[in-house]
């Protein structure tokens, strides 16, 4: 279908995707003064929830925080650990725009939402974030009982950045061990840092996210691009065996330039007999299905990722 009629004048407002960025704690308050200011104009208001904590956890090297938010229920909980995109250089759990989306998710599919504010490129490079993630996970688990989670009901998910890392999560996890994943949920995911997913040209201009700023952030992210972008962990879709992994379900954008990585990695589940299901927001950009407040369709979308969590969640209880 036709790109949405509200996206039009947006993506032709966008400015280009800088080339170099010399201060990168100027740029990323900047983005999250940006996204503060826009979500109130953009986005409907999260839920009530019972409460929301932030907690400070060791990693490797430093700490990370974690946004953890409370379903109204009592009683232990599946959990979610839901990683935000950003390119790996730029977001952050400290935003109205997350919030709102471990809000509606600890609602709506009544579980415990932990937000992880994972360290960035290019002053923390791959493996920094997916490893900062896997602390994460493993921190949920040991404090299950602090928390109020149960541990046979942990799933995963994100957004773009975000959901290329859950994705390598799961298998880092299958790979190496550590707590069970019973899903993921992957949002407009990067799956092939290699660039070859055909919409990738199809999309590649003109759509916010485009080609520039993909090759721009890729050189950030990695310390060894030539030889990192194959790397399972960066490029999940180029993994030589994706058995063994948890069913995923993948929400991908029409006009994204990452749209078909999320068919492909659909696809690719199926053949290895993982349970995949697959879904397109037509007439979405890359990111519109946070703009609840003015499309409809970001509302569905919205509701679409809830209810598929929460029947995961329903289904792990039930093993």
């Amino acid at each position: 279908m036709p790109l949405d009629p509200f996206l039009e004048p947006l993506v032709a407002s966008l400015a280009p995707f800088p080339d170099t960025i010399d201060d990168w704690d100027e740029f990323r308050a900047n983005e999250r003064a940006t996204v503060n200011a826009l979500s109130g104009q953009l986005a409907e208001p999260g839920p009530d929830i019972r409460e929301k904590t932030t907690v400070t956890i060791p990693v490797d090297d430093g700490e990370i925080t974690l946004n953890v938010f409370q379903p109204l229920t009592e009683g232990a909980h599946p959990v979610h650990l839901y990683f935000h995109g950003g390119g790996w250089i730029g977001g952050s759990i400290h935003t109205e725009i997350t919030d709102i989306t471990g809000e509606e998710r600890a609602a709506g599919a009544d579980c415990v939402v932990v937000n992880v504010e994972y360290r960035k490129a290019p002053e923390h490079q791959f493996p920094t974030g997916l490893n900062d993630c896997y602390a994460a996970l493993l921190w949920v688990a040991e404090h299950a009982d602090e928390l109020g989670v149960r541990t046979d009901a942990i799933t995963v998910g994100g957004g773009s950045a975000g959901a290329n890392l859950a994705a390598a999560l799961t298998l880092k996890v299958r790979d190496e061990g550590g707590p069970a994943i019973a899903f993921q949920l992957l949002e407009v995911p990067a799956l092939d840092l290699t660039l070859q997913s055909p919409s990738i040209r199809r999309n590649g201009s003109g759509y916010g996210l485009d080609l520039h700023t993909l090759t721009t952030l890729i050189p950030l992210y990695l310390p060894n691009p030539d030889v990192d972008v194959t790397n399972p962990y960066v490029s999940p879709l180029l993994a030589p065996d994706l058995s063994g992994l948890p069913p995923a379900h993948i929400m991908t954008s029409e006009y994204d330039p990452l749209c078909d990585d999320g068919e492909r990695y659909a696809a690719r589940l199926m053949q290895a007999g993982v349970a995949a299901t697959l879904t397109v927001g037509l007439g979405h950009i890359h990111g519109s299905s946070v703009y609840t407040k003015v499309m409809a369709s970001a509302r569905r979308w919205r509701d679409e990722a809830v209810e598929v969590l929460r029947s995961a969640n329903e289904r792990a209880l039930k093993r």
